[in-house]
């Protein structure tokens, strides 16, 4: 069965993409859903006229994404949490109080599933977040962590 995806489907395509899929998954599945329409002989217009807007989307995701890369790569975050004498954490630095240090120092706005911490954060010194706002741009955020 021929279909014209109507937005990205995992493992089978993206928006704008016309796709060959099994009879069973595409009318029991992505028709119903509204996932695909059926290819007919004027869907070809109609494909690419969603894939340049999904083009044109994605370059505009990926320039704001470095341009928020280029601002937070050279910036330290620095936190400060409860510790030990010898350095070490009562707990861990979490995700979400990182992303609420960026927040407050630079005024930039993250989602919290876009960072990943290798280890927890439980002793003060610097580390280093990754961060993924596109699937073409990926930096390291450094944090500081000093004792409160």
């Amino acid at each position: 069965m021929k279909l014209l995806l109507r937005s990205d489907v995992e493992g089978v395509g993206k928006k704008g993409d016309l796709v060959e899929v099994a009879d069973g998954f595409g009318r029991n599945y992505l028709l119903p859903k509204g996932f695909a329409i059926l290819a007919s002989k004027g869907v070809a217009a109609q494909a690419t006229s969603m894939r340049r807007s999904r083009d044109m989307r994605d370059a505009a995701d990926r320039s704001a994404a470095e341009e928020i890369a280029s601002k937070l790569v050279p910036a330290i975050i620095a936190i400060s949490a409860r510790a030990k004498g010898e350095g070490e954490l009562f707990g861990s630095v979490s995700i979400t109080e990182i992303v609420e240090a960026v927040t407050a120092q630079t005024g930039i706005e993250l989602d919290r599933h876009l960072l990943e911490v290798g280890e927890p954060i439980k002793t003060t010194g610097t580390h280093s977040v990754s961060a993924r706002l596109h699937p073409e741009v990926q930096f390291q955020i450094t944090v500081e962590v000093s004792a409160a």
